[in-house]
């Protein structure tokens, strides 16, 4: 269950979720959240690889990478960006690239679950 704080500080933030939902952004951040599958045996290593892949990335507020308790296999990745171009340009850093190409062949399945307008964080 929800806790009352918990629900208290969801209800607090909608006026900027909403006001990020009318494209103000004066308040929004660009968030994604996705799923990744190991290959069996090498959830930790490819953990790794993610983490390694994440350092010094212009715009990005936030990169948790954190295993699935339920399974062996599953990632989840939460990232926070100041704009959806900071995520784009990461994605040709040459650090990031090189991290790409280690994790590849870690990679059973991939999938991008949401992408958020962040209200805040603490």
């Amino acid at each position: 269950m929800f806790s009352r704080r918990f629900l208290l500080s969801a209800l607090a933030v909608l006026p900027w979720v909403s006001a990020a939902r009318a494209g103000t952004k004066e308040h929004a951040m660009y968030g994604l959240i996705g799923k990744f599958t190991a290959a069996e045996g090498q959830r930790d290593a490819l953990m790794g690889y993610l983490v390694e892949g994440s350092q010094n990335m212009p715009g990005n507020q936030s990169y948790v990478v954190a295993a699935d308790a339920g399974d062996e296999v599953t990632i989840w990745v939460t990232e926070v960006w100041d704009s959806p171009e900071s995520h784009m340009a990461s994605l040709k850093l040459e650090t990031v690239q090189a991290a790409i190409a280690k994790a590849r062949p870690l990679i059973a399945g991939m999938e991008r679950v949401a992408e958020t307008a962040v209200a805040g964080m603490v």
